[in-house]
């Protein structure tokens, strides 16, 4: 071999050394990405997971607050419709003297226009609009 092989493969020698270094180097920024993007996909996978253990709950505690709105809301429609039923059906004792007087008998479910007007006759206009105002309160008029 003459020298200038010996040359030639020195020359090539440390290229391919100068190439494994430059490799060398890449390899390790290679496995620092790696592992960069090994924490970044565990941080997701556990929140995944944590999403997932959370969501059982969140729909148990979803179900229950949406049993609860509707027992409310059945409670609250009992309610109503009890208090309906609770208005007052009897006259004050105004409505009731002046019907007694006039002969008209308040125990009656339901009072005929006409005779009321005819009873009434003798009362001011607001006296009488008071009086109607009380049966149809009570459910005596329309």
């Amino acid at each position: 071999m003459n020298e200038e092989m010996m040359q030639q493969l020195m020359a090539t020698a440390e290229r391919l050394a100068s190439a494994a270094e430059s490799l060398d180097r890449v390899l390790g920024r290679l496995d620092a990405q790696q592992d960069a993007l090994s924490v970044k996909v565990d941080r997701i996978v556990a929140a995944v997971d944590e999403h997932a253990s959370f969501e059982p709950e969140h729909g148990a505690a979803t179900r229950q607050l949406q049993d609860r709105v509707a027992e409310l809301e059945k409670s609250n429609a009992d309610l109503k419709a009890q208090a309906a039923r609770m208005v007052r059906k009897t006259l004050p004792p105004m409505a009731s003297a002046i019907l007694a007087k006039s002969g008209t008998d308040s125990g009656e479910e339901r009072i005929e226009k006409g005779v009321l007007d005819k009873t009434l006759q003798s009362l001011s206009v607001e006296q009488r609009i008071a009086v109607k105002a009380e049966l149809a309160r009570a459910g005596m008029i329309e």
